[in-house]
């Protein structure tokens, strides 16, 4: 376990923590969880970081830049699309217990994968709020038929993927949202100005330059997109912020760009310890970007 001011980071199994932890004692939840389950477990961390592939695409390089790799969730069968869904739901009931009454989870999916998602959520009592598309043009798809793209070369097997879902829920409110916002301070979305309401679209360009340099993680999203979704989870600015599936650690450091306190949970040893020196520089970072009208940029609370 690693303690600072504003975060508090542990080496384990989310699901044993979840488990443990006091009921009512979260006040949202902003994470990015392995989307095929698949992807992230041991073996196929091992192939990826040895070059073998397995499930990682490992593409060619492109105009002369390596590509980084990408998960193939197309190969997913069907009994990977049950423990998809076992796996949400498992997640949605421990949430629900954790969480305060009107506490929002903001969690990342794939456009194919989110009806699993959404499905274990709604299972398990949770409120649809609904999602916000996350606007990033690099991802893959659009692809020609294999072995067979000159002779079809006016096709695509499937469309050009140029958006991520992140998947908004809302545990019920014990009452009106007034009376649960005065009681237990959720319930509701913090707008990231007076006069602006907080958005279901939001330009985002992958983490790149300083951001990667830090947290060379997979699946790295970056503060200036984090920091939006973190600042609207708590509606007062109080309250604690769960990442059980931590990674590198964006968002914990964006929670701690604006003195949130938040706890995150990553179960690989070089995931978190890279999580613990990597917090601290994204959460110093003025990424590209920030300065965006819909993400706040001084460390108001």
């Amino acid at each position: 376990m690693t303690s600072r001011p504003h975060y508090r980071l542990y080496n384990e199994d989310a699901f044993s923590w979840l488990s443990r932890r006091k009921a009512r004692s979260v006040h949202a939840i902003v994470t990015d969880p392995p989307y095929g389950i698949v992807e992230f477990l041991p073996d196929q961390l091992d192939k990826r970081r040895n070059g073998n592939g397995g499930i990682w695409r490992l593409p060619m390089a492109y105009d002369g830049v390596q590509r980084s790799p990408l998960p193939r969730f197309t190969v997913l069968t069907s009994s990977d699309h049950v423990r998809i869904a076992d796996f949400h739901s498992r997640l949605a009931t421990h949430a629900y217990r954790v969480l305060v009454p009107g506490a929002h989870v903001i969690v990342a999916s794939q456009v194919i994968l989110s009806h699993l998602v959404t499905s274990g959520f709604v299972s398990a009592g949770f409120q649809i709020r609904g999602q916000v598309a996350r606007i990033v043009k690099t991802l893959r798809g659009g692809d020609r038929p294999k072995g067979a793209h000159k002779r079809f070369a006016d096709l695509s097997v499937s469309p050009r993927s140029c958006w991520e879902p992140w998947l908004v829920f809302r545990k019920p409110c014990e009452g009106t949202v007034r009376n649960n916002l005065k009681k237990w301070g959720t319930g509701a979305l913090r707008r990231p100005e007076p006069d602006k309401p907080f958005s279901d679209l939001i330009p985002s360009s992958p983490a790149r330059g300083a951001e990667r340099t830090i947290a060379p993680h997979p699946s790295l999203k970056p503060q200036a997109f984090m920091r939006q979704l973190v600042w609207a989870s708590l509606p007062l600015g109080k309250g604690v912020i769960l990442d059980p599936f931590m990674g590198a650690g964006s968002t914990v450091a964006a929670a701690a760009y604006f003195g949130y306190y938040c706890i995150g949970i990553e179960t690989d040893a070089e995931y978190f310890t890279l999580a613990v020196a990597a917090i601290p520089a994204l959460a110093a970072l003025q990424p590209n970007g920030s300065n965006s009208p819909s993400c706040p940029t001084t460390r108001r609370s």
